[in-house]
């Protein structure tokens, strides 16, 4: 089980802007620490914690923060619209298109997804497998 996941950011406060955008219409709320802010799910009185926290964190060295290649962090929507409307509040939160929302030829024929980069270029997927829904054949 991943616990967490952290991205390295130079601007805080543009990151906090395009993931504010997102990620508490997926159930995460924002928790600030020593300045780096950390996404974390609910959780009930006397329930175990929900997996995996998202933490934006200046790098600890204090270099700059670089996006890896090949790196990508994906968030699972509830449906192909959340996708879409997610998607669309992330860009006009600061970041930039890495591909639409919509199906891939490479994926199973529910996979729904779009692609983008936040302020710093970290590559984020938001996607939904939802098989209540119409998929890529119809």
């Amino acid at each position: 089980m991943i616990a967490y996941v952290t991205v390295g950011v130079d601007d805080m406060t543009l990151a906090e802007r395009f993931y504010s955008a997102f990620l508490p219409a997926l159930g995460y709320e924002l928790e600030e620490y020593h300045g780096d802010l950390s996404y974390v799910l609910p959780v009930e009185p006397g329930q175990a914690p929900v997996s995996p926290d998202f933490y934006v964190k200046s790098p600890y060295d204090g270099g700059p923060a670089l996006a890896g290649n090949g790196n990508m962090v994906a968030f699972q929507a509830s449906g192909q619209k959340q996708v879409r409307d997610l998607h669309a509040a992330a860009l006009a939160a600061g970041g930039s298109d890495e591909g639409q929302p919509g199906f891939r030829d490479s994926y199973g024929p529910n996979f729904y997804v779009g692609y983008l980069r936040d302020p710093q270029g970290n590559k984020i997927a938001l996607f939904s497998s939802n098989p209540d829904e119409p998929g890529r054949d119809g």
